[in-house]
């Protein structure tokens, strides 16, 4: 099989270790455009913002980014002033060693919250960070901001536009506290198509709707949580600000993208051993479907239930009842892939039970709710909860 090629015209890419992992790894990245590139971003909806993202929504407004500087082990969160003006100096560092505005320079972080960021080993790290920056550094990249992530997350798409073909190279971090609300994890996506920093927004919002946002492993939505899309023109195509047939074409790219990295997202969760997508039809309205979707993929219960491959369908119901959507107990159905575990309300026992039994012995299965109240629907990648995401989160500290 051939080996993914994660080359982008115009972008450069690095990431060693300075030691703010405590285990040596690469903790250092940086993403590096030769030409200023337009920038889409979404951040935490969490009202607890980490200095890196504070600083990056501020920049945003821009429209320009020239580098992305990421550190992993640290997530410099509830650090308060200091931390806010410790991004500010990383970000300056960086500025200054690449001869670029510092403004266009935007930071982000993944760690440990509620630690100060120790800014002197960035320090001595970032000029070899810069000398080794190189269009083969993508992996390098990568490994810098990965935490307790057990594989790296990446894609690669190609498309035309306007005649010239247009390359798009994903990554993401994440395997714990992950639900979005905008977006929960690390993610950059760097193209060489030419789109206007508005356009770009919009793309990225409709994407990460698709796929960020309907994913969940743990039901936490961290401080940290960021997504970036540099677009820098180097494709040569005249420049897109409009949706447009070529407009959809990379849209639809950009969804399958993101789609694939969120999926990786999941199967990565921390611990688990089930992928799980969580479908209910028939809702009264949208909402009512994705609030009994979530229920049911966050409930603790369910996800146990689900480890222990116990085909316990009351738990699923029970959630949907305190989902805060409209439901009618005598018309729910529920199915384990395709097979019948609930009608009406009641379960329907014996071999249904067994044949659903089995269904969750599979690494990865889909459970369906009907509600019958209507015609919406909404699905979610969810996991199960092992005893190992419990082993993981309370030692993560040490």
């Amino acid at each position: 099989m051939k080996p993914l090629d994660f080359r982008v015209p115009g972008f450069l890419f690095s990431g060693i270790p300075t030691w703010v992992k405590k285990d040596g790894r690469r903790d250092l990245g940086l993403i590096y455009s030769e030409v200023p590139a337009s920038v889409a971003g979404l951040f935490t909806s969490n009202k607890i913002k980490a200095a890196p993202v504070q600083l990056s929504m501020e920049r945003l407004r821009g429209g320009l980014c020239r580098a992305v500087i990421v550190n992993s082990g640290n997530a410099n969160a509830c650090t308060g002033g200091p931390g806010l003006k410790d991004a500010r100096e990383v970000t300056s560092l960086i500025a200054e060693g690449l001869a670029i505005d510092e403004r266009l320079v935007f930071p982000a972080s993944t760690g440990v919250i509620g630690v100060p960021l120790p800014v002197k080993k960035i320090r001595e790290g970032i000029p070899g960070l810069i000398d080794h920056l190189s269009p083969e550094g993508w992996m390098r990249t990568v490994e810098a901001i990965m935490t307790t992530d057990t594989f790296p997350k990446v894609e690669v798409k190609t498309c035309r536009i306007k005649g010239k073909q247009v390359k798009l190279c994903g990554m993401v971090k994440g395997a714990g506290m992950i639900r979005p609300d905008l977006a929960t994890m690390l993610s950059f996506l760097v193209t060489d198509a030419d789109i206007s920093a508005s356009l770009l927004q919009r793309m990225l919002g409709k994407a990460a709707e698709a796929s960020f946002n309907r994913i969940t492993v743990d039901g936490e939505t961290s401080t940290n949580d960021t997504v970036l899309l540099l677009a820098n023109g180097r494709a040569g195509h005249s420049c897109l600000n409009r949706m447009d047939r070529d407009g959809e074409i990379f849209q639809s790219v950009l969804l399958k993208v993101c789609q694939n990295l969120a999926g990786s997202l999941v199967k990565d969760g921390e611990g688990a051993t089930k992928v799980v997508e969580i479908e209910v039809r028939g809702g009264r309205n949208p909402e009512d479907a994705k609030k009994a979707a979530y229920a049911i993929a966050h409930s603790p219960l369910v996800k146990t239930a689900f480890f222990g491959e116990d085909a316990n369908w009351g738990r699923i119901v029970c959630a949907l009842g305190y989902s805060g959507a409209q439901v009618n107990p005598d018309r729910i159905d529920v199915f384990f892939d395709k097979s019948p575990i609930v009608k009406n309300g009641v379960g329907l026992g014996g071999r249904s039970e067994e044949r659903a039994g089995q269904v969750l012995k599979k690494k990865s299965f889909k459970v369906t709710v009907d509600l019958h109240l209507g015609k919406s629907r909404f699905s979610v990648l969810t996991t199960d909860l092992s005893i190992d995401y419990v082993k993981i989160n309370a030692s993560y500290r040490s």
